[in-house]
């Protein structure tokens, strides 16, 4: 999520030092700008893919724009064209289903290959979407669910993902669960994700009887001790269960990495909606820019991935969709800078 380009800096400032010594301030300035060009210039395509895409993230108040694949779920494109297609549209990430991944391995993918393919089209994979019952109230089925994890997060190690989705699996329907007690299971989830390189995320779930509301989430994520807890927020999820935008601004941004973007509308009511309602962020009534603002705020980079489940959206063809869901996000951050 570091979007400052590394220079070596070394040579840098030897060269720097050299010409200080035979011309004047201004001019030195002037050349350190066509070395610091220069160093830009050099390497592959795809850096220089990757390059433009962290020079956009910057343009647009820091944040990243990333597909969830849900959005393009219905077209049933497979793994690779869906990336081909966020490529296209212009984003800079992907966050992918889990089970496209799986789907890809058992029909003959190779997962370097894939990794391969999503360097040279110059995005990232910032996060995926997998269900593994890691806080499932069973002792059996919350040891298979941990396992399931490990699998998970080792998937997308190999395509080099950062972070895997942990919704409140297994817990959904259960009377609700001591903080305490999730806490201790969403660490034991962390400490696995440390010896895989992946970082599990606390996701909240609006409809769901645990873990629902922000307070929650960020109460679990603190208890834990763990330095990579963090918090999976998503506006529709927020809206759902009650939770105010407002929170937002209290969690830092190392707490809310990535945030699942979209909208819904004025009805039906919120006890009523669903996921299928979400729309494009601005086509709704949701804050949008309000709550990105609070984001900005925290000076970080945070991750913006665009998940909807809107049937009318799964007719159209995929490329559309994604371009015209990523014009829409920018509209909403340009709206959150100005104000």
């Amino acid at each position: 999520m570091h979007l400052n380009t590394k220079l070596n800096k070394p040579v840098l400032n030897k060269t720097m030092s050299s010409y200080a010594r035979k011309i004047s301030r201004r001019h030195a300035v002037t050349q350190a700008g066509v070395l610091v060009g220069a160093a830009l210039a050099v390497g592959s395509q795809p850096t220089r893919a990757a390059q433009s895409k962290r020079a956009g993230a910057n343009a647009h108040g820091g944040f990243r724009f990333c597909l969830n694949t849900a959005t393009i779920r219905g077209q049933k494109l497979g793994i690779v064209k869906e990336i081909e297609v966020v490529a296209k549209a212009g984003y800079h990430a992907i966050e992918p289903w889990v089970a496209a991944i799986e789907t890809y391995q058992k029909e003959g993918g190779s997962l370097p290959d894939l990794k391969r393919r999503i360097a040279d089209l110059g995005i990232t994979v910032e996060s995926a979407i997998g269900f593994p019952q890691w806080l499932a109230e069973d002792d059996a089925k919350r040891a298979q669910g941990l396992e399931r994890a490990k699998f998970e997060m080792d998937l997308i190690a190999k395509i080099g993902g950062k972070r895997l989705a942990a919704p409140p699996v297994g817990a959904t329907d259960l009377p609700k669960l001591e903080l305490a007690k999730a806490a201790e299971r969403y660490r034991a989830l962390l400490e696995a994700g440390d010896q895989i390189g992946v970082v599990p995320q606390l996701e909240l779930w609006g409809f769901s009887k645990n873990l629902n509301q922000l307070g929650e989430g960020a109460c679990v994520a603190i208890a834990t001790g763990h330095p990579k807890a963090c918090v999976l927020a998503d506006i529709f999820h927020l809206y759902k269960g009650g939770s105010a935008f407002s929170g937002l601004r209290l969690l830092s941004r190392d707490a809310i990495q990535v945030l699942h973007i979209n909208d819904y509308p004025a009805d039906p009511p919120r006890e009523k909606v669903d996921d299928s309602y979400r729309v494009f962020p601005g086509d709704g009534v949701a804050p949008v820019p309000e709550i990105l603002r609070g984001l900005q705020d925290h000076g970080g980079q945070t991750v913006l991935s665009l998940e909807t489940f809107n049937r009318k959206y799964w007719e159209m063809d995929a490329l559309e969709v994604a371009r015209v869901g990523l014009e829409k996000m920018k509209s909403a951050v340009s709206k959150a800078v100005a104000g």
